[in-house]
């Protein structure tokens, strides 16, 4: 037993302190950085015409010719397709036996009226009988009348068997073949009208009133991304894309800009700066404590709780108006795992910087 204690207490004699560790914990920070860009955005889109038409017969029938196709240039007033004229041909024929029959009528009601007028002024018959011929001649008139308007019309139906170019432009769809019988109004030809394009695209529904007030637009083609052009804001839909749920927006280019094909692939940018440099921070970098928002400044290695006041939301990040300068670390993951003081090992070999 006395060996046994002896030994115990060598062992205690030779035996070290255990000692303390430090508590690091590793953060997530970026460097503050002021920047005056409010919004920095692209999109892709497709150069359409300003004004494409869906052109239809006004008429139904069957097609007997085509003359034009996909990418034919048009000119106004040219015939695009044709109509089985046959049948509108016999109507027209028909309002005309209709007018040359209403006609003969109304002559024959004429020449009564100038009989009976010449007999009642040798006092032969009433003056009852003469309007009665007077009452016949205009309604043979009236009925002549209507035949006219009967024959103006089929005669217009008669012309409505050509599909005709009402601008000047280039066929970019083509609907129906030879041999098709089609009803009126259905659409069997595109025409893009010739001049004016825009670029059409898509906004997602957190980006519209953002972009809607900005000025700066710009826009390339992606087959020649190093020219670009000014364009414009011409329209905004307001209600979305029920396949897509994107809000389309058309920006008008220069007609000048004769590289821009329609179809062609093209980058609108959005850019708009504010009047002052703003520092922004991830919506992580905040602490909220008691009804206080702040965010931990990282200096010599430990942390510090400064408090900020919010300026707004810039997108995903959010804009400090005070509180904090250009310069200083803050941390941005983690932020709840701090206390005042304690020391942090910033993930990473380079310090990221706040985007500008």
């Amino acid at each position: 037993m006395l060996v046994a204690a002896s030994a115990l207490a060598l062992l205690g004699a030779c035996s070290k302190p255990e000692e303390k560790t430090e508590d690091i914990r590793p953060v997530r920070a970026i460097q503050l950085v002021g920047s005056d860009v409010d919004v920095n955005a692209e999109f892709s889109g497709e150069v359409r015409a300003r004004v494409e038409s869906r052109l239809g017969f006004r008429v139904g029938g069957k097609i007997v010719s085509r003359k034009v196709d996909v990418g034919t240039l048009v000119r106004k007033g040219q015939v695009l397709m044709q109509l089985d004229p046959q049948d509108l041909q016999l109507s027209q024929a028909q309002a005309l036996a209709n007018l040359r029959a209403a006609e003969t009528n109304r002559d024959l009601a004429k020449a009564d009226l100038k009989r009976y007028q010449e007999l009642v002024s040798k006092s032969f018959v009433s003056q009852s009988v003469l309007d009665a011929k007077d009452s016949t001649f205009k309604a043979a008139q009236a009925s002549v009348d209507a035949a006219q308007a009967g024959y103006r019309g089929q005669s217009n139906q008669a012309g409505y068997a050509a599909l005709v170019a009402d601008v000047d432009g280039v066929v970019t769809e083509v609907d129906a073949e030879i041999g098709q019988v089609v009803t009126a109004g259905t659409p069997v030809v595109h025409v893009a009208k010739s001049g004016e394009k825009e670029i059409v695209i898509g906004l997602p529904e957190d980006k519209v009133e953002t972009l809607r007030r900005v000025q700066d637009v710009q826009v390339r083609l992606w087959a020649d991304p190093k020219n670009t052009v000014a364009g414009k804001i011409r329209e905004i839909s307001p209600v979305a894309d029920p396949s897509t749920r994107t809000y389309t927006v058309k920006v008008s280019i220069p007609d000048s800009w004769a590289e821009a094909k329609l179809g062609m692939t093209a980058l609108v940018q959005f850019a708009s700066k504010t009047p002052v440099p703003q520092i922004k921070v991830p919506l992580t970098a905040l602490f909220y404590e008691k009804s206080a928002t702040s965010v931990w400044v990282v200096e010599q290695g430990a942390v510090k709780l400064v408090p900020v006041t919010i300026g707004g939301v810039a997108g995903n990040d959010i804009v400090l108006a005070g509180g904090v300068k250009q310069g200083q670390t803050v941390v941005t993951a983690g932020v709840n795992l701090l206390k005042p003081g304690q020391k942090v090992k910033i993930l990473g070999d380079d310090l990221p910087k706040a985007a500008k």
